[in-house]
């Protein structure tokens, strides 16, 4: 079941009415309602993988209690490490074990051995990185004394669980969701509004621009031997947009889906494509990984305590471990070597937190130094993107040396403008520019829609609502997964 289907459609109301009337406003059956749901929502996928992700609830769940009970140090420890590392090689067999594999028997055809370690023909349970993490930071938190262990299975099942984040994030904290899981809800039609305002802008940057985009980008991507460089150009902004719109848009409706059941989530994106250095942007971009990874890994290492080269070590450490969560690839691993590379700048002279500040603000426009440098940012982002699209490192270097190469050219450009005469009319390019004029206007808010009318003519502030409706339903392009389902 996905966010942009009929069946969630149907899902939603149905346990939205249930949840609010059905349980007569009860904790406990509210709660017990949102568990029933989130399992049922999991297993719509493929129910097999319910039971691993269960088990991995048992597990954090009895790992929690047991460092919260032990009587010393070393106790804690291994009840820890075992937590950790049971989660990890779950992880590691389902999503890491065939690339392991294949490059330690690549590495010894290298010495002239001939090794055949087989594969694992399994098909990667969806969600897993995200609820692994959930964990993870969960026992990592008993064991550091932030929280104190949960003791009802239920909801702390929910909390692993809750079906709006279960398969695509954000990453939740047990010290932000848990609190919210255990306290008493009411309906607030305000926050239920607002979340459905959310759902509504998340599925347009999803089913507009989104999946528009990933249709043209495949295109590309996948006979880039045959276009021009500008064309490859292209390929790389639509792919830009796509994976932007595609993850912001599941975070939106993950996020709004939340809030008409009285629960806030953490905040995924903050307009990243806005940013000023690439400092900024992965503060802005994936929020919730970038958050994690700052805490249980970046700081744990010394953090920017211990001196210039302990900051560049750590900071490569975060950034390749980042591309190697998102796939066993080693062009992901890559595009994380890349911005490491690009933030390396900001580390060494110290100006990484320059930009804390949203770009522009109050204002209409950017100045123009902020301008470039936003163009610049983007630019780069533009090149790391590649590598993260591209089926293999040696399509990646090809394509980029292709779209460089073929910059040069006036005839690359005329190719290109053949290209979007042929292959989409011009809409989708008018539909992209008017997509970032809007979330332009609403940088300053949680999203874009957040504010955008609310002070119209109750007339006009609904034209634009159902303006966006038959938007999505117009252009609404082929459906496709969500992106981040396969990490």
């Amino acid at each position: 079941m996905i966010f942009n289907s009929i069946n969630f459609a149907i899902f939603l109301p149905v346990v939205f009415l249930l949840y609010w009337f059905a349980t007569n406003r009860n904790l406990r059956l509210q709660n017990n309602l949102l568990l029933v749901s989130s399992y049922f929502f999991y297993a719509c996928w493929d129910w097999r993988f319910l039971f691993l992700l269960v088990f991995s609830t048992l597990l954090d769940y009895f790992t929690g209690i047991k460092i919260h009970e032990a009587k010393n140090k070393k106790q804690r420890l291994f009840w820890l490490w075992l937590s950790i590392g049971v989660n990890l090689g779950f992880l590691g067999v389902f999503k890491y074990y065939n690339f392991f594999a294949a490059s330690f028997a690549n590495g010894l055809s290298l010495l002239g051995v001939n090794a055949n370690l087989g594969s694992l023909n399994v098909i990667l349970p969806v969600g897993i990185s995200f609820y692994t993490f959930h964990g993870l930071s969960y026992v990592i938190d008993l064991y550091n004394d932030r929280i104190k262990p949960e003791k009802n299975f239920i909801d702390y099942s929910v909390f692993v669980s809750f079906f709006p984040l279960l398969v695509a994030g954000p990453i939740e904290r047990a010290t932000h969701l848990l609190p919210q899981i255990l306290k008493k809800r009411e309906f607030d039609a305000s926050k239920a509004a607002d979340g459905l305002r959310q759902i509504l802008w998340g599925l347009f940057k999803k089913m507009v621009i989104a999946d528009n985009c990933a249709e043209y980008a495949n295109t590309i991507f996948n006979n880039s031997s045959e276009y021009s460089g500008a064309t490859l150009a292209l390929g790389s902004l639509f792919f830009a947009f796509q994976i932007y719109c595609d993850f912001s848009g599941y975070s939106d409706i993950a996020l709004g889906a939340a809030r008409l059941f009285g629960i806030d989530l953490l905040r995924n994106f903050a307009f990243p494509y806005f940013s000023r250095d690439i400092a900024e942007f992965w503060r802005r971009w994936h929020i919730s990984l970038s958050s994690w990874f700052r805490d249980y890994l970046y700081i744990p290492l010394g953090g920017s305590k211990g001196g210039i080269w302990m900051k560049i070590r750590n900071t490569f450490i975060i950034f390749l471990v980042s591309g190697f969560w998102h796939g066993a690839n080693w062009t992901f691993i890559m595009w994380g070597f890349l911005n490491a590379l690009f933030i390396m700048p900001s580390i060494i002279f110290k100006t990484n937190r320059n930009n804390l500040e949203i770009v522009a603000k109050g204002k209409y426009l950017p100045s123009i130094k902020d301008f470039l440098s936003i163009c610049l940012t983007f630019s780069l982002t533009l090149v790391a993107w590649i590598f993260f699209r591209a089926n293999t490192m040696h399509h990646a270097f090809n394509y980029i040396q292709s779209m460089f190469t073929g910059l040069l050219h006036k005839s690359s450009y005329i190719a290109a403008l053949s290209f979007l005469n042929l292959k989409t009319g011009y809409y989708i390019p008018v539909l992209m520019l008017l997509f970032i004029i809007i979330e332009w206007v609403g940088r300053e808010q949680q999203y874009a829609l957040a504010k955008m009318g609310l002070n119209w003519h109750k007339q006009l502030r609904w034209a634009v609502y159902y303006t966006i409706v038959f938007a999505i339903l117009y252009f609404g392009g082929k459906e496709q997964q969500f992106i981040y389902f396969q990490f």
